[in-house]
């Protein structure tokens, strides 16, 4: 399986947002904050990030940081007061 990363990026105007289908899958576009979600290949990351910069109509772009972070939770205890007002339905 291809490992994928996002880039978000904020643009001036929406009017170009189509334009960026070249540079990789446009996920999300997001009409009033004015920013765009592209999904592209991870090792292509850098050099789609630096074409993308150096657009007129972009303010910024940054990767994404969820391929870094930690998505497994450990010791995840249930609340003890909680599980009581569950069982007093029964």
């Amino acid at each position: 399986m291809i490992e994928r990363q996002g880039i978000i990026v904020f643009l001036h105007h929406l009017k170009q947002a189509k334009s960026l289908r070249k540079y990789g899958h446009v996920h999300y576009i997001s009409r009033r904050m004015k920013y765009v979600v592209i999904y592209c290949n991870r090792d292509q990351t850098e050099t789609v990030l630096e074409k993308i910069k150096k657009l007129s109509f972009v303010k910024d772009a940054v990767e994404s940081y969820r391929p870094f972070l930690k998505t497994e939770f450990e010791n995840a205890k249930p609340d003890k007061a909680k599980e009581y007002d569950y069982k007093v339905g029964l």
